[in-house]
């Protein structure tokens, strides 16, 4: 369950992080990869942290994980349900990084058991998919049949991401099913994706498009969604992982992390993809992380520890930060990412169960995480 109070400041561990955890559940785009490549120290760092690396890539031994020494385990779950887990595993593999099919946990798993798992579906049912090949072989192994028509008699409406080329027909049958009263799913609801041309309409948007087409609905349906970070995607990680302390890895505060809380996890966020300074000090409690460090190489060192209270100031490593009337306050010297601990600190506390409007501009700047 979520943590009850709000979290006021970053964790500290004494062990390295793939030590302290079974089980790293690890986003992908900008954490693995970013535009198709890998993210710098990313290859070496899930090396490492699995036991496959003999070194972290700061010149300390890795490996020696909960698993009898062979390290933590690597499972990479993604809201992307275009793709097969076959798929994103051997892109993954190409780029260096360990990773087996049975490794990777994509949200058209979470939704095709969603619909298999739900009493109004009957078994072998048909299913009018508007999505990718990811989303298809995922309800194949449901047993679920695949129909494209909204007069096939389909059980059930799933939507999921397929490509840029989708077409807008399906969009159209899909609004006429639910319109008839079928039951309405999808595999997430994210508006955007990242691309290598830049931000993308995402499978939030075809969501939208099918949510518009049925508003003279007297009641209109919402879709029952599956994807991080609501439950189902964090209930499906974990029973094909396994995990039984496992440490969510994101660089997205809304998803990574918030689905992290939700399901009464620890995590770890990178500031190697979306997320920068300012958005991490005005973070809701539910988006606050446990951890936070520069990239990948976080997984295999311990995390400092933040001392002090609010009227003294917080204090991590060579820093101290203090929430003052209209900004947040910075002093000292040393790893810019105690620093930002510190400013955590104080601005969640000052923010509450809120958020921190305090100005965090100066500070930033001095740690060179202004943006």
């Amino acid at each position: 369950m979520p943590q009850e109070t709000p979290r006021s400041r970053t964790e500290g561990s004494e062990r390295a992080l793939n030590e302290a955890y079974d089980t790293a559940l690890l986003d992908l785009d900008g954490v693995v990869y970013a535009g198709g490549e890998a993210v710098p120290h990313a290859v070496a760092s899930l090396e490492a942290a699995s036991g496959r690396g003999a070194q972290d890539g700061r010149g300390t031994s890795a490996g020696r994980g909960t698993q009898g020494g062979r390290g933590m385990r690597l499972a990479y779950v993604t809201n992307n349900a275009a793709r097969t887990p076959a798929t994103v595993a051997a892109h993954l593999t190409r780029l260096g990084v360990p990773a087996e099919e049975a490794d990777v946990i994509t949200s058209a798993q979470a939704v095709a058991r969603l619909i298999a798992e739900d009493p109004g579906v009957p078994e072998g049912a048909r299913v009018l998919c508007v999505g990718g090949e990811g989303l298809r072989v995922a309800l194949a192994e449901r047993g679920l049949r695949v129909v494209e028509s909204a007069d096939d008699d389909p059980a059930a409406v799933v939507q999921g991401y397929g490509g840029p080329q989708m077409e807008w027909g399906a969009l159209g049958e899909a609004a006429l099913a639910v319109g008839r009263g079928v039951p309405w799913f999808a595999s997430n609801t994210d508006l955007t994706i990242p691309s290598g041309r830049g931000i993308a309409p995402g499978n939030g948007a075809a969501v939208e498009v099918v949510r518009i087409a049925t508003r003279w609905m007297r009641n209109p349906p919402e879709p029952r969604v599956a994807g991080k970070p609501l439950p189902p995607m964090h209930r499906e990680t974990v029973i094909r992982t396994g995990a039984r302390h496992p440490l969510v890895v994101g660089d997205r505060l809304d998803t990574d992390i918030e689905g992290a809380h939700a399901g009464g996890v620890d995590s770890l966020l990178v500031l190697t993809g979306v997320t920068d300074g300012h958005q991490l000090l005005a973070a809701p409690p539910a988006h606050r992380p446990t951890y936070v460090d520069r990239d990948l190489r976080g997984l295999l060192t311990g995390q400092p520890e933040v001392t002090g209270e609010a009227e003294s100031g917080f204090r991590c490593g060579g820093w101290s930060a203090t929430a003052g009337a209209d900004a947040l306050e910075l002093d000292g010297d040393g790893d810019p990412l105690d620093g930002l601990r510190a400013l955590c600190a104080a601005a969640w506390t000052a923010a509450g169960e809120g958020t921190c409007g305090l100005a965090a501009d100066t500070a930033l700047k001095r740690l060179g995480l202004a943006g």
